[in-house]
């Protein structure tokens, strides 16, 4: 039994492209149009996970609690980088207060689970709170950028209703509460479905990781317990914090829409 991690060549990485050319033979065959982001999604992946584990190396020897902050704080900014090219409503201005919400909802949950949960000392040791923090800031992003796609998408539908509504009276809350709730649940039915599914039907990345490096499975089914309940809840907290601040967003001073 291997109790040491296997070191990969990368020869043998590199082979693993194999299956990104049968993905792109299948676009070419069928006409899908996706070979060229294939294409660019693989190099960007070789590129940005190789620096990644420069940064992280580097980060991981000296271990500042400034280095710590500066490159959590940069995933959450390409984060909301990444939603605000994901949404295709561009006349609401939500990039900024979005990506304040998002960095305070991520460094307090990131925080409270470092020094209370797992018990980390220092709670800013980044060899636990750089991997949980991307965690939770991956599957958050994708929570937010579907429920502030689902928002818009709704409110062009339903803008006669909404402005009938407005009209008779009614404010910007009372009139979308409908859209409200449909793109928060948008947002969180991805995480109810993986908390429904692991175990049973994937064993999650973060306890395949931790088995692949020889931790006691019923170890790694902690971390991964406390993982996934933790991705559930700040999806709802981040989605639903975002998504007030776009519904304020969405309308103007005088009650009409933007959009």
């Amino acid at each position: 039994m291997h109790s040491e991690i296997i070191n990969i060549p990368w020869l043998h990485v590199s082979i693993t492209t194999l299956f990104i050319v049968g993905a792109g033979l299948c676009s070419i065959y069928l006409k899908l149009g996706l070979e060229r982001d294939l294409l660019i999604g693989t190099v960007r992946t070789f590129l940005q996970l190789g620096l990644l584990g420069y940064v992280l190396k580097a980060i991981f020897s000296i271990s500042n609690p400034v280095a710590v902050f500066l490159l959590f704080s940069l995933m959450i900014f390409f984060a909301a980088r990444i939603i605000s090219g994901r949404v295709m409503e561009k006349r609401v201005p939500y990039f900024l207060p979005v990506l304040a919400s998002m960095f305070l909802s991520y460094m307090l949950i990131n925080m409270f689970v470092m020094s209370l949960i797992i018990n980390v000392k220092p709670w800013y040791y980044p060899v636990y709170f750089i991997p949980v923090g991307g965690m939770i800031i991956g599957n958050s992003m994708n929570a937010v950028s579907l429920s502030i796609n689902s928002w818009f998408e709704g409110l062009k539908k339903d803008r006669d209703r909404v402005e009938l509504f407005l009209s008779l009276g009614a404010d910007p809350q009372e009139s979308t509460i409908i859209n409200f709730k449909e793109s928060v649940k948008t947002g969180m039915i991805p995480s109810i479905n993986a908390l429904m599914s692991v175990g049973i039907v994937s064993i999650p990345g973060m306890m395949s990781g931790q088995i692949l490096a020889g931790t006691d499975p019923l170890i790694a089914v902690k971390y991964q317990v406390i993982i996934m309940l933790i991705l559930a809840g700040s999806t709802a907290i981040t989605t639903v914090l975002a998504l007030f601040i776009v519904r304020r967003l969405s309308f103007s001073g005088n009650h009409q829409l933007r959009i």
